[in-house]
């Protein structure tokens, strides 16, 4: 059995998707993020850097933390979403590293600047709608050459940009 402790965000929706995906079982415990749950000992066993999503499987052992490595983790476990070699493996985990690295965070900084606290600051809001108008432009260039980023097949890179 896995326990996934995660809230109703993009980066716990990754995980999900994977899980439904492979028709795992697993354990969905919400750790309610505006309450300050990540940071209670108990989660902070699992995770020290108190953020969500976490995972535990239970018949392996392991536990893991961040959307990225719990994506590979269970792709790996189960041989499935994460060809094992080659150029789609490679294609794979680059885009599932730009969508980490620049598309997931330059979205969750302009929602944080233009929602969240619209008007604070126009430069920080102009800079990350310019940012996000690139990113979805080099996405949508991607997705016009293939029907899936890796190029091969669906993939934990498809499944980390969706949300």
């Amino acid at each position: 059995m896995i326990d996934l402790y995660a809230w109703a965000t993009p980066n716990s929706r990754k995980v999900t998707i994977l899980l439904e995906e492979l028709g795992l079982a697993y354990r969905l415990h919400p750790v309610q993020i505006r309450l300050g749950e990540q940071h209670r000992h108990q989660f902070l066993a699992i995770n020290p850097n108190n953020k969500i999503p976490a995972l535990v499987d239970h018949e392996t052992g392991i536990q893991t933390f961040e959307s990225g490595a719990i994506l590979i983790y269970l792709a790996e476990k189960t041989g499935r979403f994460l060809p094992k070699s080659g150029q789609a493996r490679a294609a794979t985990l680059h885009w599932l590293m730009w969508q980490m690295s620049g598309f997931g965070p330059m979205l969750g900084n302009l929602e944080h600047f233009s929602k969240l606290n619209p008007g604070r600051s126009a430069d920080a809001e102009a800079h990350f709608q310019r940012e996000i108008r690139r990113l979805y432009g080099v996405l949508n260039g991607r997705l016009g050459e293939t029907d899936h980023l890796n190029g091969d097949a669906y993939s934990i890179a498809d499944m980390a940009t969706w949300p």
